[in-house]
């Protein structure tokens, strides 16, 4: 059937429902039946949201019972010189970026420009990926904390088989470590993978699950819970802060007094203090896991515009800044404990979000394996700290309001 105002008389009349309509028609039908559906329920007029540029069919792994695509306007910032000091190999992100922005927020775009110019003239930032290794926490059942000890003691002793049953469901992934964690009769085990230019949450899933099959088969431990909230996806938590999950990632740059003043309006000291001030000491009142000024707001954007998991920006705000004097110069830093990201797999494969890839090089895989995925952290996390730059410098300087103002945001 490809009538979709007949498809959508019959979920009205109970016949079908939404979830079953691509058994009867084809993905773009479907999508325009649930439309048709919505509009006649709801007064509303759904003709934009229809008006997208992708394949319903090539978005079926990507969402269910879809309707059309979401639009956002898109900017970019840079370009920025990453990793070009000839004495600083070892970065992913070596040469000059271009790094797409998506959000609805305006001034963003125009504040971290302004960051990217000031390091720009500074001779370009540094940045290296110091940790890598997505996480998967399953919680398991045990007597009491005798049994408990025998499944650690069980499960560090059995590594190697372990790897071989995870890793048998992936032709990627890398099993790098399991720590145990024991609160009463509830012993927590918090898998590590490498996942390469992948995120990683559907592969250490999978691969952590047959690792769980082979625990229950060889003790007596009983899974509750394939993810236990060790991991901890999605959620503010300590423990992303401390041992990082996804990639940690740390961006830097030292800006001379003179650009600092003639760019930024303000002197190096102001910034320095600013910081110390709002993002360490107020951030450490307000009981917060992130001591920055708006990494967030970077990472969002970023995240939007290449196809990551938006929800895990929740993780990415786990950041510090810092800044201090150096030798009458800015050094400024920040420091994202987990940063989720990847350049193959979920939504990288969206034709905008494919482009925006195209735009910083990164799309698909990297040679070797992992090194397109750490080359966008990098670059995220320096897109990040221009960021941080120039609302810190607004701030000394108080012109945040005035900014916004001239922008009429």
């Amino acid at each position: 059937m490809n009538d979709p105002a007949a498809l959508a008389a019959r979920v009205r009349e109970g016949d079908l429902r939404l979830h079953e309509l691509e058994e009867h028609a084809d993905p773009e039908t479907a999508a325009a039946a649930r439309r048709k559906l919505l509009e006649a329920e709801t007064d509303a007029d759904l003709g934009t949201v229809g008006d997208f540029s992708f394949s319903a069919g090539d978005a079926e792994p990507n969402i269910e019972n879809m309707i059309g695509g979401a639009q956002l306007p898109m900017g970019v910032v840079g370009p920025v010189p990453i990793n070009t000091d000839g004495d600083s190999a070892g970065g992913a992100a070596g040469g000059e970026h271009y790094l797409p922005l998506a959000t609805t927020e305006g001034a963003l775009v125009a504040s971290v420009n302004r960051g990217c110019s000031v390091i720009r003239t500074a001779g370009g930032a540094n940045a290296r990926v110091t940790k890598s290794g997505m996480t998967r926490a399953p919680v398991f059942r045990v007597a009491g904390i005798a049994e408990a000890a025998e499944i650690v003691e069980w499960v560090q002793g059995s590594i190697e088989k372990l790897c071989e049953k995870a890793e048998g469901t992936t032709n990627h992934g890398e099993l790098l470590d399991i720590t145990p964690y024991v609160v009463g009769d509830n012993v927590f085990l918090r898998f590590r993978f490498d996942s390469k230019d992948a995120m990683g949450m559907n592969m250490v899933t999978i691969a952590t699950q047959a690792a769980c099959d082979l625990i229950e088969e060889e003790t007596t431990a009983s899974l509750v819970a394939l993810s236990g909230n060790l991991c901890s996806d999605k959620k503010p938590a300590a423990i992303n802060a401390i041992e990082g999950r996804g990639r940690s990632v740390t961006a830097d740059v030292t800006i001379p007094r003179e650009v600092v003043e003639e760019r930024l309006h303000t002197t190096p000291e102001a910034i320095a203090e600013a910081n110390t001030r709002k993002n360490l000491i107020g951030s450490a009142k307000a009981g917060s896991l992130g001591f920055n000024a708006h990494a967030a707001n970077t990472i969002a954007a970023a995240f939007l515009a290449t196809g990551q998991d938006a929800a895990q920006v929740v993780e990415g705000s786990n950041a510090i800044t810092t800044a201090e004097v150096k030798d009458d110069s800015l050094y400024a830093s920040l420091s994202i404990a987990s940063l989720e990201v990847g350049t193959v797999g979920g939504g990288t494969k969206l034709p905008t979000q494919a482009e925006a890839l195209d735009v910083l090089g990164l799309s698909g895989g990297g040679d070797p394996p992992g090194s397109n995925a750490d080359a966008l952290a990098e670059i995220i996390a320096t897109g990040a700290l221009a960021g941080e730059l120039s609302l810190l410098a607004a701030l000394a300087s108080r012109h945040l309001s005035s900014a916004h103002e001239d922008l009429g945001r």
